[in-house]
């Protein structure tokens, strides 16, 4: 144990002597107790104090009690103090007897105390000016007693935490602000449920804070807890790495910092120690002098998409497509811009968050932007994650489910972007934002493109539909198509090198292993997440991702909004989408064209000779042998098991 550590116990304990003191000379200078503890403790008392001594008991025992709280009232302490020695002084030299130290030797008039302090004082003024001045001290400690306490004007948060040998309190989060009044044609926040009041256990957090550091000195590492900051579901403990002593070669002490690495090497330690796993370690803390250990909360607290929507922060985001992401590890809300990024990869396991996370994101979008300047298209091939959205006026056409109609979806939205483009140059005009300036009465809205699972659209078509999404990821950014793609098989073959190279800004929630981890982040750490919405964001302007608990919005929340545009906006939902009644005649030839040269070739055809001949993927290649049995070109031989030209061997070109 250190000196600190018995400093610090030795203030604990000494309110507590103070009060028995004053207890046992109380009980000593009673005129029937006569045991003999408490007689020579009362005998002393009264050599000490002579008639003050029972005040003097009383006083002792009041300060013991306030020295407990954490503020002690030391104006009120002082004056009283200074009273009563002023009045003991007082009361020996105003005594008549002709030898004041024989006073104080039979314990009467103000015993000791009383004759040395008067006795000082008329050696300097005389009997009358001591007189004088100990009532002006009197008068002096009667102000201080009677004069109000003033409360301490709050001081503002230091940027640095200062390390000091008691743990530091946790940083309570500010309470959400009042909810603004959102605009009539715009859904209003009482659609969703009003966020719990959450309660922080200092208490527990200052118990925690003091095991990590006996833990990490168990193992010949010093160091200081720092600061604590209380997130809803993870407290980040910020850890100061100490020094370290060591006798060098010439004899001399040599003091040497821990190394960081030595402390993010007992991730696995330091969880056994707290009874909490998985705990993570982010070493260090970007912009900040400590190590941050984020440990689970024993109670976790639930984020929603009104408690972020309404804070301080995302109403004063300058932004126009802004994202409420969730809540650091700080309790801060996290807000993120979708047209900066200016696409979004989502990545996790099963059960991790996905799914909310994006219905969170529409449904944030929608409240924000009527039709008339944000457009969606969603792609659910699960057929039970986005499907609830249809009916709201900013779709495009109906939620797609299937993988042809997927892919007429990127086509058309790749003829969009060029259709922009062209408006762009017509203009003079780079951007959407500016063509909106210089067009005002026919402004282009905005287009989100949301992909629920990637991985089975790659399954399927993924030739055509990788290099449709590269190309819009590539090239769509200045006409204000965005891109959110979302899988829960985060590998090589479906979040290709490519497709990683033009989505920067990426969201990984629990996965199962440390390479998964690398394949979305480029850096382990979403392996040790908690799940539920405990995920990392890694924003495109930042080397290093941040932990959030992303906002939850349940199944009602999402219904109540689209029944409000449907109500508002009951004419403008597509009945159908426009790539549905689109059929490219020209590249449809130019396909069965190509297929009757492989036929010629070969004798013989089938869907898999047509996707390695034509680089088709499946779905296409399917639909393409369709088309030429419906010509009557190709015909199925029973015998054969393959398709083979039609007889009369018609090969020829349409």
């Amino acid at each position: 144990m250190n000196w600190r550590e018995k400093l610090r116990k030795l203030k604990r304990a000494g309110p507590y002597t103070l009060m028995a003191i004053g207890v046992l000379t109380f009980i000593g200078i009673l005129p029937w107790e006569g045991g003999i503890v408490t007689g020579w403790f009362g005998r002393w008392w009264r050599l000490l104090f002579g008639l003050g001594s029972f005040p003097a008991s009383l006083l002792l025992c009041f300060l013991g009690w306030s020295l407990r709280k954490k503020e002690p009232p030391w104006k009120l302490l002082a004056g009283l103090e200074l009273c009563f020695f002023s009045l003991l002084a007082l009361l020996h030299l105003l005594w008549p007897t002709p030898d004041p130290l024989s006073l104080a030797y039979s314990g009467g008039g103000g015993g000791y105390v009383g004759w040395a302090i008067s006795s000082s004082f008329a050696s300097l003024m005389g009997k009358a000016g001591s007189a004088l001045a100990l009532l002006a001290l009197t008068f002096l400690g009667g102000s201080l007693v009677s004069y109000p306490a003033k409360a301490p004007a709050p001081q503002p948060p230091a940027h640095k935490p200062q390390p000091k040998s008691p743990p530091p309190k946790p940083q309570k989060p500010q309470p959400a602000p009042a909810p603004t009044k959102t605009p009539k044609d715009l859904p209003p926040m009482d659609l969703f449920r009003p966020p719990k009041p959450k309660k922080t256990e200092d208490l527990d957090l200052q118990k925690t804070a003091q095991l990590l550091e006996r833990t990490l000195a168990g193992f010949n590492i010093p160091a200081k807890v720092v600061a604590i900051n209380p997130g809803p579901v993870v407290t980040q403990f910020g850890i100061e790495p100490g020094f370290v002593e060591k006798v060098g070669r010439d004899g001399k002490i040599q003091r040497t910092k821990v190394r960081v690495a030595q402390i993010a090497a007992l991730a696995d330690d330091i969880a056994l120690a707290l009874s909490a796993s998985p705990i993570r370690i982010e070493a260090p803390v970007p912009g900040r002098p400590y190590i941050g250990i984020e440990v689970p909360n024993k109670k976790p607290a639930l984020v929603t998409l009104r408690e972020v929507m309404e804070s301080k922060e995302f109403r004063q985001a300058k932004a126009p497509l802004k994202l409420a992401l969730g809540k650091g590890v700080s309790g801060a809300p996290v807000i993120a811009d979708l047209a900066s990024m200016p696409h979004l990869l989502i990545a996790g396991a099963t059960g991790s968050g996905k799914s909310i996370c994006i219905n969170s994101i529409v449904t944030c979008l929608v409240t924000q932007h009527p039709p008339e300047k944000l457009r969606l298209i969603l792609i659910d091939p699960k057929r039970v994650e986005l499907v609830h959205f249809n009916g709201l006026p900013h779709l495009i056409g109906p939620v797609i489910v299937e993988v042809e109609e997927a892919v007429k979806a990127l086509n058309w939205l790749l003829r969009e972007m060029e259709a922009r483009y062209e408006k762009f140059a017509q203009s003079g005009t780079r951007n959407i934002e500016e063509y909106n300036a210089s067009n005002p009465a026919e402004p282009m809205p905005w287009i989100v493109l949301i992909v629920d699972e990637l991985a089975d659209l790659m399954l399927a078509a993924g030739d055509e539909i990788e290099g449709m999404l590269i190309r819009l990821a590539q090239l769509s950014r200045a006409t204000g198509i965005h891109i959110i793609l979302s899988t829960q098989r985060p590998s090589v073959d479906v979040i290709t090198g490519l497709i990683k190279a033009n989505f920067p800004a990426r969201i990984s929630f629990l996965v199962t292993s440390q390479v998964d981890s690398r394949v979305i982040l480029d850096m382990a750490g979403a392996e040790r997440l908690l799940g539920k919405g405990d995920m990392l964001f890694l924003p495109p302007d930042q080397p290093y991702p941040i932990r959030v608990q992303g906002c939850y919005v349940s199944k009602e929340e999402v219904r109540k909004v689209v029944e409000f545009w449907r109500a508002r906006r009951p004419f403008e939902v597509p009945p159908s989408a426009p790539w549905g009644k689109e059929v490219p005649k020209g590249e449809e030839e130019e396909l069965i064209t190509e297929a009757l040269g492989v036929l010629a070739s070969y004798k013989r055809i089938s869907v898999s000779l047509l996707q390695r001949k034509l680089h088709l993927g499946y779905p296409k290649a399917a639909r393409l042998l369709e088309t030429l049995e419906e010509r009557g070109y190709v015909y199925y031989d029973e015998d054969l098991k393959a398709y083979v030209p039609a007889k009369g061997g018609e090969t020829d070109e349409p």
